[in-house]
């Protein structure tokens, strides 16, 4: 089982993670924000990965530290739990319609961090979610498991269908770039390392 548990603390948030990348779709999240906790499920049961997060953060303030750091986290429960990457196809996509909006999402765990995020919300919130943290929660998971991540918004103008579609993406590509190839010797690299 390709799997991690993490656990981080700070003045801000206290987050503790397991995931198993090799699960059912399991899940146990809870966060203190309820839409966040809905898209988070999105990436589990689309991406075929078990997830259990208990996030205690200064929800009092706002939500930004408690999205990010569940995104670090995640980021680094990624880059635990694949390794070396040996084995894995490398690259994912998806293109997940959710109602109106339809949303393509493009993973490569090349070891180099970098979010290119072209969408736009048109409301501030989405319960006690602000929707500008959408693109700092995938940068924060970018950032720490070295991804070079694309989301794309083809058409959309529900924000709740165009972030739901964006996670469900996101889950379903991260499926196809972390799936064993027995074809594949050592990494998918002409360099042997994938750092």
């Amino acid at each position: 089982m390709r799997s991690a548990e993490i656990e981080r603390n700070t003045f801000e948030t206290q987050i503790r993670m397991k995931l198993n990348i090799d699960g059912v779709g399991y899940n146990d999240i809870f966060t203190g924000i309820g839409f966040f906790d809905h898209m988070l499920t999105h990436i589990s049961k689309h991406g075929f990965m078990d997830l259990t997060v208990n996030a205690d953060g200064d929800l009092d303030v706002d939500c930004h530290h408690t999205v990010e750091d569940v995104g670090i986290v995640l980021g680094k429960c990624f880059a635990q739990a694949l390794g070396d990457k040996a084995g894995i196809k490398r690259y994912g996509h998806a293109i997940v319609p959710m109602d109106e909006a339809l949303v393509l999402c493009a993973v490569d765990f090349s070891g180099r961090p970098l979010l290119v995020f072209d969408g736009e919300f048109t409301a501030p919130t989405l319960g006690s979610f602000d929707t500008e943290m959408v693109e700092e929660f995938f940068r924060a998971v970018s950032d720490n498991c070295g991804l070079n991540l694309h989301i794309k918004v083809l058409a959309g103008k529900n924000n709740h269908h165009i972030a739901e579609a964006m996670f469900k993406a996101f889950g379903r590509a991260v499926d196809m770039a972390t799936t064993i190839d027995e074809r594949i010797d050592g990494v998918m690299s002409t360099k042997g390392m994938l750092e």
